[in-house]
C-alpha cells in the first residue's frame, strides 16, 4: 500500500470577535493551551491553539464576523474519553451544551459553541461507532 498523500487535518480556523475571551474560553474552560501569537508589529491578531498530535484551532480576530447555518463549514468536532464528564465539567463553568445523546453513528454527542457562536460538536466514540467499521459501512439516517 502506497503512504496517502493526506496525513490529518492539521487546523481549522476560527474567527474570533474578541481574542482574549476566546482564548480564555478554550484555555480555561476546554483546558486547550495556545502554542504561538501571531503578531503584527506589537498588535497580536491571533494564535494557534493546541489539540495535540499535530493538530490545531487557528484563532484571527474578525470582529465583523457571523456564522449562519448555511456556512460551508459548519462546526468542530472535538473528542473526549469522558463525556458525562466533560458535560458536567461546562455546566459547571456555566457553558450552554446539550445532554449526551447516541449519534446513528454509534458515537457519543453533545453540542456547544463558543464565545464567538462557532459550533462544537463533542464525540466520544464506543465500540459501535462506525468511523472504525469496516469501510464501506452504511449509516442510514432519517432527517
Amino acid at each position: 500500500m502506497t503512504k496517502p498523500l493526506i496525513k490529518q487535518v492539521a487546523h481549522a480556523c476560527i474567527f474570533a470577535h474578541d481574542l482574549d475571551a476566546t482564548e480564555a474560553f478554550y484555555r480555561d474552560v476546554l483546558g486547550i493551551s495556545t502554542a504561538f501569537t501571531f503578531k503584527r508589529g506589537e498588535e497580536r491578531i491571533g494564535y494557534y491553539l493546541d489539540l495535540g498530535a499535530r493538530t490545531f484551532i487557528e484563532v484571527f480576530r474578525k470582529a465583523e464576523s457571523r456564522f449562519a447555518e448555511t456556512d460551508q463549514i459548519n462546526h468542530i468536532c472535538l473528542e473526549t474519553e469522558d463525556i458525562d464528564a466533560l458535560v458536567a465539567h461546562l455546566q459547571a463553568k456555566g457553558v450552554s451544551i446539550t445532554d449526551k445523546k447516541l449519534g446513528v453513528d454509534g458515537t457519543w454527542q453533545a453540542w456547544l459553541a463558543d464565545p464567538n457562536g462557532v459550533k462544537m460538536e463533542i464525540f466520544q466514540y464506543t465500540e459501535e461507532s462506525l468511523q472504525f467499521k469496516p469501510p464501506g459501512s452504511v449509516c442510514q439516517v432519517t432527517w
